[in-house]
């Protein structure tokens, strides 16, 4: 019977969340630490897997830039010193990767971004292609224009949603513990450590309390909360120690590191049972009895070949219904193009998309990951 860590080893997309104890200190930031977390994103790139960083660090950085004391109070000078401390951060997260021949982006996100459908899509399309190009992004919220209506509020909630946004196998989130504990240490400094557990398991919430510190905002609660976000995204978490010099390459070699909380489902069947529960839809899309018989046997994108009707006006990335020619319900999905875009060409072959819009999204109207089969 194999390892219930085997799942690590066979990732293939891992986000890795960089806590701010990892990374700074009374003078910003932590070279040393950071240049050590580097070498590992390097080892396990060089696996063979596809890594995004959600990194910490920007605001202490800056305030040390700044010549702040302690960190600031008031919400500009919050900003400012993110302004000032993103620069720093991305450089030398460039400067470390670029020594291990891996190039970097940096990517900057508000809760807004991933709540409007269209600049979720562009979000993900952006990053998609940067992993494609074997391209470590940076992600880290857009401290320099979020106010408290658009925050994350912490990079455990961000690194979550990322993870949810780029359907990601693993979710790692590195801290100043050894990973999740049955109690406070500060409390009770005989606390045990769950080794593997469900991230979705009722007991854990008890385990986890209302602590403070590393332990309170950006603790142990809120990476419960992102574990648990990120498993309704059939992706799984781990939560471990970060200052050790192989944690990373560790977890990904299935190795006995940290709490290891599974998902209870498969990242595309969880997306997919997501897409079938959606109730409200913007519009339809008309299909003929071959595109029809395709989607409920084959399990294919939708092209615009197939495509014989559209009803209602909905933007690109909006949630459509797909129905037969009886008007019976087949599938919903979110779709590439607009509702005037796929008049343009709807019956037409994909290769021939580009010659009359002038430009071309995506090859499907509506891919298969997108979609889901619905009961009549």
């Amino acid at each position: 019977m194999s390892s219930p860590r085997r799942i690590l080893e066979d990732a293939q997309l891992v986000v890795v969340k960089i806590g701010s104890t990892l990374l700074t200190g009374r003078k910003g930031l932590n070279h040393a630490s950071l240049k050590r977390l580097c070498r590992q994103i390097a080892s396990i790139h060089a696996l063979g897997k596809s890594v995004l960083v959600v990194s910490s660090g920007a605001i202490a950085e800056g305030s040390f830039r700044l010549g702040f004391k302690k960190r600031p109070k008031t919400i500009h000078d919050l900003q400012a010193s993110a302004a000032v401390g993103q620069i720093g951060l991305t450089a030398e997260y460039q400067r470390l990767l670029h020594m291990e021949k891996i190039q970097t982006a940096l990517i900057l996100l508000t809760h807004e971004d991933l709540k409007d459908r269209l600049r979720y899509l562009n979000a993900r399309q952006t990053i998609q292609s940067l992993l494609a190009r074997n391209v470590v992004p940076v992600v880290n919220e857009n401290d320099t224009i979020s106010t408290e209506e658009i925050q994350f509020g912490d990079n455990d909630t961000l690194a979550a949603r990322v993870a949810s946004l780029v359907q990601a196998d693993v979710l790692v989130l590195l801290t100043n513990q050894p990973g999740f504990l049955e109690a406070d240490p500060s409390i009770d400094p005989s606390a045990k450590l769950v080794s593997e557990a469900f991230a979705l398991d009722d007991s854990l919430e008890r385990m986890a309390g209302g602590s403070s510190g590393e332990l309170g905002r950006g603790g142990m609660i809120t990476k419960l909360k992102a574990a648990r976000f990120a498993a309704h995204s059939g992706c799984h978490t781990v939560i471990a120690d970060g200052r050790h010099p192989r944690t990373l390459v560790d977890i990904l070699k299935g190795q006995d590191v940290g709490t290891l909380l599974k998902a209870n489902i498969r990242p595309l069947v969880a997306r997919k049972q997501w897409i079938a529960g959606q109730l409200n839809v913007a519009g339809s899309l008309v299909v003929d009895q071959g595109a029809e018989a395709a989607l409920k046997n084959n399990g294919v994108s939708l092209l615009a070949v197939g495509i014989s009707g559209v009803d209602g006006e909905f933007s690109r990335g909006s949630l459509v219904s797909i129905v037969s020619t009886e008007g019976q319900r087949v599938a919903q999905g979110f779709t590439n193009y607009d509702s005037a875009e796929i008049r343009q060409i709807q019956g037409q072959s994909s290769d021939e998309i580009a010659g009359k819009l002038g430009y071309i999204n995506e090859p499907e109207i509506i891919h298969r990951d997108n979609m889901a089969l619905v009961a009549h």
